[in-house]
């Protein structure tokens, strides 16, 4: 029984050094953030331990590695013996042969453990932590740091053989997750969202247009005053109406005796229709 109930628990301990590893490589850095700064006293401390920094979190991936071998390691060694323990009364009463037993029960061992280590061990915990990733962080933070502490000269020196290597095939080591999207990536993702209908035409549009600003030149974007659309400071609401459906724009200069006075948006002729455009003018942001 004692063999039994320690090869549920190293399953146990897979599952969450599995679901430790991906929580920690998935769950977005802003959110943790954005919970070590609020909430509860738990929840802060268990956000900013979370959170981490470069060196952190690759020794945090080097202990989940870690955890994940050792357990599958032991499970091994552990399984095998408690089953053929159990399946030994069962070839006695079936009168299996001396030399047949210990193959069958090894055949049998490795496929219900390769079995329960894939579903139990990595795939339902892997599921769990990319659906829930800052929850399964904040969860499971404060024993693997517990666990990657204690293991800490054994991870440091891992890592460093590690980086070693790499250097000698040429590849520079990081220790940061790369987070940013290039323009172009954003791009496909509007893309997709807006054949997906995740977007409406409008917004598809806008964001399309402002991720092409890069390839634009700053000549081509910026209008001269003398040229921008203008509306005299003592416009009233239908003249500013008309001004915005005229041009297509709805922020307009305001032109007063003395040049521009500032800006308006034309939605404040719709709610104030009896002011003028000096009323509506804000300082233009410098």
């Amino acid at each position: 029984m004692s063999l039994i109930i320690l090869s549920v628990a190293l399953l146990v301990f897979n599952a969450l050094f599995v679901a430790a590893e991906f929580a920690f490589v998935s769950s977005r850095r802003h959110r943790l953030e954005e919970m070590a700064t609020g909430g509860n006293r738990m929840v802060r401390l268990a956000a900013k331990s979370a959170v981490g920094g470069g060196r952190k979190l690759s020794l945090m991936l080097a202990g989940a590695q870690l955890g994940i071998t050792l357990c599958t390691l032991g499970l091994g060694q552990v399984t095998e013996p408690a089953i053929e323990h159990y399946l030994e009364p069962v070839f006695a009463a079936a009168g299996v042969p001396e030399a047949m037993r210990l193959p069958i029960a090894l055949t049998f061992s490795l496929a219900l453990v390769t079995f329960l280590h894939m579903v139990v061990g990595e795939m339902a915990p892997k599921s769990w932590a990319l659906t829930h990733p800052e929850r399964a962080a904040l969860l499971l933070t404060f024993p693997f740091r517990a666990f990657t502490t204690v293991m800490s000269p054994l991870l440091t020196s891992l890592n460093t053989l590690t980086n070693v290597i790499l250097r000698l095939f040429g590849v520079q080591p990081r220790d940061e997750l790369a987070t940013t999207r290039t323009p172009r990536q954003l791009a496909m993702l509007v893309g997709e969202s807006g054949r997906m209908g995740l977007l409406d035409r409008e917004e598809h549009d806008l964001l399309t247009r402002a991720l092409r600003l890069d390839d634009e030149g700053i000549e081509r974007l910026m209008v001269p005053i003398a040229k921008a659309v203008k509306v005299p400071s003592t416009a009233g609401a239908a003249q500013i109406r008309s001004t915005a459906a005229t041009s297509k724009h709805l922020r307009l200069l305001v032109e007063g005796p003395r040049g521009v006075e500032g800006v308006l948006h034309a939605r404040e002729a719709l709610l104030t229709p009896t002011g003028k455009a000096r009323d509506f003018a804000r300082p233009i942001p410098s």
